[in-house]
């Protein structure tokens, strides 16, 4: 299976501080990454590095057997990202906010209609494709801003925090459209602070601390890493692990 992102030697300072620390890594097509760190790990700004929205100090990034550059637009359109922040347009209802950004990579119309309907479908929002996001609870709020981000069927995804604040319903709803855009052949970088989401969805995992990566692997292979815990428990969680490894803890 062919790799879809290579980083090699990758390295991002700011004044005295190194936020990305000399890392390499890769992910392959199909395959959906878990990227875990406490907050300034350098999860953040390896993202924004890997997308070209940050110029970095040394190191290599390849996405889809190509250079990532600024101007890299044809790569770029192959590319959907949503961040933890909700971007859409209040003026807009669901329909034509995902029309908007559909169509800022799909031109022909007939595509386009059958793309944001796909997209509806995926997210669950065909009863709410009329309203308006003011009208939209934090969870249909959080689907639609999905929506927008995958509805031109992008090769690589890129998910930051997605659950955030979601009633289970919806979490639940989005989890298994993120599923179902691995099953479609979409490749997905997913940062979370919900280890349970880590073990439902990912199939390999970078914990990074410090802008360095200091675990790697499936949950179960990651889990043998937690020494005997003194509690009456099947096993090592992640939590254990992570807390083990970075002297923090995520939200479980």
């Amino acid at each position: 299976m062919k790799n879809i992102i290579e980083v090699k030697n990758l390295v991002k300072t700011y004044k005295n501080l190194v936020a990305v620390d000399n890392l390499s890594f890769s992910v392959k097509e199909g395959e959906i990454l878990g990227l875990l760190g406490p907050n300034g790990s350098g999860k953040s700004t390896t993202i924004n590095c890997l997308l070209s929205l940050l110029k970095y100090d040394k190191g290599t990034i390849k996405i889809f057997g190509k250079e990532m550059k600024p101007d890299s637009y044809d790569i770029k359109a192959k590319i959907g990202v949503v961040f933890q922040d909700v971007a859409v347009f209040d003026e807009l209802t669901v329909y034509e906010n995902i029309d908007y950004f559909c169509g800022l990579y799909i031109k022909d119309k007939v595509t386009r209609k059958q793309y944001i309907e796909d997209a509806i479908s995926l997210v669950g929002l065909d009863d709410f494709r009329n309203f308006y996001p003011k009208k939209l609870s934090g969870g249909l709020l959080r689907r639609l801003n999905i929506a927008c981000g995958i509805a031109h069927k992008p090769k690589l995804v890129f998910l930051d925090e997605p659950t955030v604040a979601v009633d289970p319903q919806s979490r639940n709803n989005i989890l298994d459209g993120i599923k179902k855009l691995r099953d479609d052949g979409a490749t997905i970088i997913y940062t979370t602070h919900y280890m349970e989401e880590v073990e439902i969805l990912c199939d390999r995992i970078i914990i990074l601390d410090k802008g360095k990566i200091i675990a790697s692997g499936t949950a179960d292979e990651l889990k043998k890493l937690a020494g005997p815990k003194q509690k009456v428990v099947i096993g090592p969680t992640l939590n254990d692990v992570f807390l083990e490894l970075t002297g923090k803890e995520l939200r479980d």
